[in-house]
């Protein structure tokens, strides 16, 4: 399918519109816009009115009927969507103490001090990206607890924090990359091979040991937040060999965003140093997506430092494509 793309190399998760002939008409054409959901054949989820991913059953698009495909930017994203999926995040890393502002729009979360998912806090009320940032209260919160005071700066909805971290003493955290993807039609589950997968509703100690934050063990107290404290339902996966190895871990969560919707939140994903490039990554995430779907979830979202290609090109064979962006900003003074 390759040659006949005419724009950048497209990839499951684009959002594309095709050209196509149609075979009951000779001569005459049609465009479809979707979501890619497999290149080789070339398989789309098309579209609802307003460019968002709609219900209807996906098509596949024969090979000689193409005449062109091209790559559009991806859908436009409504503010409320950003805060959906930052809500379903922090219901999954809630921290040990957290509160909303007095004013309902800022959640304050404290934890084990090392994650900034739980240890931060984010503008998600309805009605932050216009109101005033509470930050006498935010700062308040973390000499409490006596951590630096940290604030999550979703794009757009951030928009207002944005403007007061311009001053000395802030450090503004690398770019983060929030994809997300719909569970209509979850990925298919490669070739089994030799490796068993297995979903627990709690980690032992094997888990425990294989899993690392950005490169280093977490600390006992963190890895008790990662199992414990969680506002709906978690699930630690594995892959491991026949005779009990574990060779491959992810965690994932269930949340719900109040309006109906539950998210598959996909995160703390390693593999095993010897058992690296063998596309276990995508097997564990196929896995994951299917037992998401099994058990009510009717989007995914994971997050991927912006500077990590692999991992969102990986991701992208899952079927995610970029949603938003966020940073943190930590006052170091």
């Amino acid at each position: 399918m390759s040659r006949i793309f005419r724009s950048d190399e497209i990839a499951p998760g684009d959002r594309v519109v095709v050209r196509r002939l149609l075979p009951d008409t000779p001569g005459h054409l049609s465009d479809v816009i979707g979501h890619v959901l497999s290149t080789d054949p070339l398989v789309l989820r098309p579209q609802s009115v307003g460019g968002f991913t709609s219900d209807a059953p996906a098509i596949e698009i024969p090979g000689e009927l193409v005449k062109i495909v091209k790559k559009l930017s991806p859908r436009r994203i409504r503010n409320s969507d950003i805060r959906a999926i930052e809500v379903a995040t922090a219901k999954a890393f809630p921290g040990i103490d957290h509160s909303w502002s007095q004013s309902g729009q800022w959640l304050l979360r404290a934890g084990d001090g090392v994650t900034e998912r739980s240890n931060s806090a984010a503008p998600l009320g309805p009605a932050a990206g216009f109101d005033a940032v509470p930050m006498a209260e935010i700062q308040d919160f973390y000499a409490r607890h006596r951590l630096p005071v940290r604030l999550l700066l979703p794009e757009r909805i951030g928009n207002p924090a944005l403007k007061l971290i311009s001053a000395d003493g802030w450090e503004l955290g690398q770019e983060i990359v929030v994809m997300q993807r719909d569970l209509a039609l979850p990925p298919e589950i490669p070739g089994a091979g030799e490796l068993v997968f297995r979903i627990d509703e709690q980690p032992d100690e094997n888990w425990l040991d294989l899993y690392h934050f950005r490169g280093q063990p977490l600390p006992r107290r963190a890895l008790e937040l990662l199992r414990t404290r969680i506002d709906g339902k978690m699930g630690f996966g594995r892959l491991q060999t026949p005779d009990g190895e574990t060779v491959a871990i992810t965690r994932g969560t269930l949340t719900g965003t109040g309006d109906g919707r539950v998210f598959l939140g996909y995160s703390a994903v390693e593999v095993a140093p010897a058992w690296r490039r063998r596309g276990l990554g995508t097997r564990l995430g196929a896995e994951m997506l299917r037992w998401g779907a099994d058990n009510g979830a009717d989007e995914a979202y994971l997050q991927v430092i912006a500077s990590n290609t692999a991992g969102i090109g990986l991701y992208g064979k899952l079927g995610f494509g970029e949603h938003h962006r966020h940073r943190y900003a930590t006052y170091q003074a």
